[in-house]
């Protein structure tokens, strides 16, 4: 066989496996797509997979359904996605949890950094540190003052050991020598009902769950916990402007079981993307507090790992295990 005839053979072959992932991207979806979300209806979790399976099913010409699947925070969920084949089929709701508890739960029948293959991110959502309005202290200063005047005598609502509002509080008190007690809730609706009622004194919640108490005049925000100030809450300083360098937010995105084919991935992300980029669903996301999130499944696999690392070391630190 000739020289030139053996090129011709092999430019072939190599061709074969890049026109095969083309026409499986093309193909994709070819029947309904579940997104699994670990959370109980009706939250911002919920809210957002709702938002961007309706998006991605009118794009792509099939159903995304969103199937609810709480329990053991988030682990249920998730784990059942992992156990899911990487056809695309599956995809996960993907939430602060899922940092948090590679750390808190000493034992998880996955590794998440590498069992989920990170599709997309979709939102940062801000914490914001709330008080009673008839508690004293009216700034970030004025509560850091009284708390060190009034050691152990100040108590820090959260919605249950473990969550991104306790791991708020627990890094606000590592960052300003400030000793405060960690009263936990079996969720936000109660932590915030007695919050209002002044059985305890302080939050660190997120935006979405109490913004409206806020505007209603029921909490009182000293300060959001993003750098940036948040347009849901222009007022309302930061926490970075009073203790440098603290940071703590919420993230949402989409993830797929590992080994979900490259080409499903980055088609699934670039849909993901022109969502974000949409005037209307900016407006809806940007209304409860919500911060757009876009890029790569590369950046926002860098995203989960650093808040991986972050978390990791709060609660470690302050010795937190999953009750």
């Amino acid at each position: 066989m000739h020289r030139r005839q053996l090129l011709s053979i092999a430019a072939g072959a190599a061709v074969l496996p890049f026109a095969a992932r083309i026409a499986r991207a093309q193909a994709y979806p070819a029947r309904p797509v579940r997104i699994i979300v670990p959370f109980a209806p009706g939250g911002t979790n919920d809210i957002l997979g709702r938002l961007i399976g309706q998006w991605l099913s009118e794009r792509l010409g099939q159903s995304f359904v969103v199937e609810n699947r709480p329990g053991a925070g988030t682990n249920i969920g998730t784990e059942a996605v992992v156990r899911s084949p990487a056809d695309g089929y599956t995809l996960l709701l993907i939430g602060t949890p899922s940092a948090i508890n590679a750390t808190l739960y000493e034992k998880l029948n996955f590794n998440f950094l590498q069992d989920i293959a990170p599709v997309a991110g979709l939102v940062r959502v801000p914490n914001v540190m709330v008080v009673n309005p008839s508690f004293p202290a009216k700034t970030v200063p004025e509560f850091i003052a009284y708390a060190k005047a009034n050691p152990n005598k100040v108590n820090h609502e959260s919605p249950g050991a473990g969550s991104s509002s306790h791991l708020a509080g627990e890094l606000f008190k590592a960052m300003t020598g400030t000793q405060l007690v960690h009263v936990p809730y079996r969720g936000n609706a109660p932590a915030l009902t007695d919050l209002m009622a002044g059985q305890v004194q302080v939050g660190f919640d997120t935006m979405p769950s109490l913004i409206e108490f806020v505007r209603g005049g029921k909490l009182r925000a000293l300060a959001v916990t993003t750098l940036t100030r948040s347009q849901a809450m222009p007022d309302v300083p930061t926490m970075n402007d009073f203790v440098p360098g603290y940071e703590s937010s919420g993230f949402f995105g989409v993830g797929a079981p590992r080994n979900t084919p490259v080409e499903i991935v980055d088609k699934l992300n670039k849909e993901i993307n022109d969502a974000l980029a949409d005037a209307k669903l900016k407006a809806q996301i940007t209304e409860f507090g919500g911060m757009i999130l876009a890029g790569s499944p590369d950046e926002f696999r860098t995203l989960i790992a650093d808040e991986t690392e972050k978390w990791g070391k709060v609660i470690r630190a302050s010795n937190i295990r999953a009750e």
